[in-house]
């Protein structure tokens, strides 16, 4: 089944507001529904971020903490089931390789109502 058009947009829309950095914050929390979720593994182990205010505590926090050269390409856009599913690969000095991953969202009237971060290759820190 072929991605929706507006479902590609809103997740290259998460793409270009995590490369924005800071200023893509209020491009970030548009794109949520207010009782969204995001799980993700950058902290160390699997943490799930329920409702606007606790995805933008994770995004201030997130995009902090990102190397500065880092840069975030989605490979392939898919979908897994109901769910969209985005492939990409994170490259950064810091890293001795690149790190990939997929995304999975579920996508609902055109904002999200949920998002999985995984990693599928975590490189050695460089």
């Amino acid at each position: 089944m072929p991605v929706r058009d507006e479902d590609r947009r809103a997740v290259e829309q998460v793409f270009a507001a995590m490369h924005a950095r800071a200023a893509g914050e209020e491009q970030m929390m548009s794109l949520f529904a207010e009782h969204a979720s995001v799980t993700e593994p950058f902290s160390g182990e699997p943490r799930t971020h329920k409702g606007k205010a606790a995805i933008r505590a994770w995004f201030r926090d997130a995009v902090q903490n990102m190397p500065p050269d880092m840069q975030i390409r989605m490979d392939r856009i898919d979908m897994d089931g109901v769910r969209v599913c985005a492939e990409w690969t994170c490259t950064s000095s810091v890293f001795a390789s690149p790190m990939r991953g997929k995304d999975l969202y579920t996508i609902r009237n055109g904002v999200i109502e949920n998002a999985e971060f995984i990693v599928t290759e975590m490189p050695p820190l460089g």
